[in-house]
């Protein structure tokens, strides 16, 4: 029968509560005193920076903003556009858009 060398997890895992205890208090101090250590407020530039990068955040805006909507289609046609789309290079969205803009557009 052969003895297995304990890896450092189980000898933390065999540990009392209350030692474990006392690691991750030891650790979590340790942590919080390095990152106050590191913070500071910003000053102006980087708040106009901070400002500037907030403002870029998300999806850019086309036109009035786009609305997201539900949509059922068949299956077969579904996989079909997704082909359409994937060959020029294009998202759903955006096939499914210009599918609108050449009907209405046609219609009006």
């Amino acid at each position: 029968m052969s003895k297995r060398k304990k890896s450092d997890i189980d000898k933390f895992i065999s540990l009392p509560d209350s030692e474990k205890e006392r690691i991750f208090r030891q650790i979590e101090g340790e942590t919080m005193k390095q990152s106050l250590a590191r913070s500071r407020p910003l000053n102006a530039r980087e708040r106009g920076q901070w400002r500037r990068f907030k403002a870029k955040m998300g999806r850019p805006k086309v036109g009035k903003g786009a609305k997201t909507i539900s949509l059922t289609v068949e299956s077969d046609l579904l996989k079909q556009a997704d082909a359409y789309a994937k060959r020029h290079g294009i998202s759903r969205a955006k096939l499914v858009a210009w599918g609108l803009q050449a009907v209405m557009g046609s219609a009006a």
